[in-house]
């Protein structure tokens, strides 16, 4: 190494700007032609050393010294994360923020290098500049989420996860959640968090067909954590078999309540036998005619129907306002509101039948005892079919415990 460069490194590790002005203006184009080892320049090694006002006075007399990638492929951005500097990174963000993109010999991004590192203030910064550096993956498919995983970050994860929620359900190439991963590399506190994130498949399977309780069971059993995570992983079938008994809540569901409710309104507006046209002193014009020739028939029919018009709207709610659906209460909920609607639907026409048809006519109450025992009867044949699946389950389990 030149006397001249070894002057400028020194300068430029020590923090001494005054001896690096002094060189500078005796030899403007040092800075561009000096070399130091790994191909890095002045600007690599002011960041390594912690020297911000190096950096900063560099920068000024070159900015695009910000662009050039050492040996390793390492931009500045890289070092200034790999090395925690929060405010050396805020100053490359302004000087150079398409590097956020740039990969490293390692195929990482500035992104990846903060999860990985667990440098959360770091990582807000560059998520606030640009959030799809985040989204590029790794090798195998992996994702900025699985390496949190791989490396116990938690707290980046978490970070990340708020910023990019869809992200967490992604795969790699192998097929493999963030539970699988976690469980993969027996991390508990992972499991425990993953596992309160409805967006996430708790019960995915791999490529191998395996899901993350497959996973731990053939994993070797690490005294500390793995009747913790047994149990948790264990609770999440329990879940899954009981939120089985229920359907899933779909656009079609949608167009089926929201059509119950239109059904209901019209109904409402426009009631079997019509309504009156003219004022007399038994009624008025609009009022229905079912209400003055079949007063108890067209109460049932108004109750029937407003049952079916507001349960249509419960369900309606509880799928349009982002509530967690995945959840087994709000999945009751909801489920319950939709066959009450249905259960209304038929009740209500059957008081219409009865109010059309008078020569033909059945009593309310068969007709109502025909719809409930419809109802329950293929709830009950749920109910069994579901819990001989269970009970199936559960003794799988047992013999696989037994197994191990």
């Amino acid at each position: 190494m030149a006397a001249a460069e070894k002057k400028l490194y020194d300068a430029a590790t020590k923090g001494d700007l005054a001896t690096l002005q002094q060189l500078l203006r005796q030899d403007p184009h040092l800075l561009d032609a000096v070399s130091f080892p790994y191909s890095r320049n002045l600007l690599h090694i002011a960041i390594t050393h912690g020297q911000v006002r190096i950096a900063e006075e560099v920068l000024k007399m070159n900015p695009r010294l910000a662009r050039i990638l050492d040996s390793q492929k390492l931009s500045p951005l890289h070092i200034a994360v790999e090395e925690g500097r929060l405010e050396m990174v805020k100053r490359l963000l302004v000087v150079a923020p398409e590097t956020c993109w740039w990969r490293d010999g390692h195929d990482m991004n500035p992104v990846h290098v903060a999860a990985m590192d667990g440098n959360v203030e770091i990582l807000e910064e560059l998520l606030q500049q640009d959030l799809f550096p985040a989204m590029e993956r790794l090798r195998r498919g992996q994702t900025v989420l699985h390496l949190c995983v791989k490396h116990r970050q938690l707290r980046a994860l978490k970070v990340l996860v708020q910023k990019l929620g869809e992200l967490v359900c992604a795969r790699d190439d192998d097929g493999e959640t963030l539970l699988h991963l976690a469980v993969r590399c027996n991390q508990l506190e992972m499991v425990k968090y993953l596992v309160q994130i409805t967006k996430l498949d708790k019960e995915a399977t791999n490529l191998m067909g395996k899901t993350a309780l497959d996973i731990l069971k053939e994993s070797p059993k690490d005294p500390t954590t793995y009747s913790d995570m047994r149990r948790i992983l264990n609770s999440l079938s329990d879940h899954s078999t009981l939120l089985g008994i229920l359907p899933k809540m779909t656009d079609i569901t949608m167009v089926v309540v929201v059509l119950i409710a239109t059904m209901a309104f019209q109904a409402a507006v426009s009631p079997p036998g019509g309504v009156w046209q003219d004022d007399t002193p038994s009624h008025r014009a609009g009022q229905a005619v079912m209400a003055s020739t079949h007063p108890k028939m067209y109460k049932h029919f108004v109750n029937a129907n407003t049952t079916a018009f507001v349960s249509s709207l419960v369900t309606i709610m509880l799928i349009t306002t982002g509530l967690p659906l995945e959840q087994f209460f709000f999945l009751a909920v909801a489920t319950t509101a939709m066959w009450l609607s249905l259960t209304s639907l038929g009740v209500g026409y059957g008081a219409s039948l009865i109010m059309t048809t008078p020569k033909e006519e059945q009593s309310l109450g068969y007709i109502v005892a025909a719809v409930v025992s419809v109802f329950l009867s293929f709830l009950l044949l749920l109910l069994l079919y579901l819990s001989v699946n269970g009970l199936r389950s559960s003794w799988r389990r047992r013999s696989a415990d037994r197994s191990f």
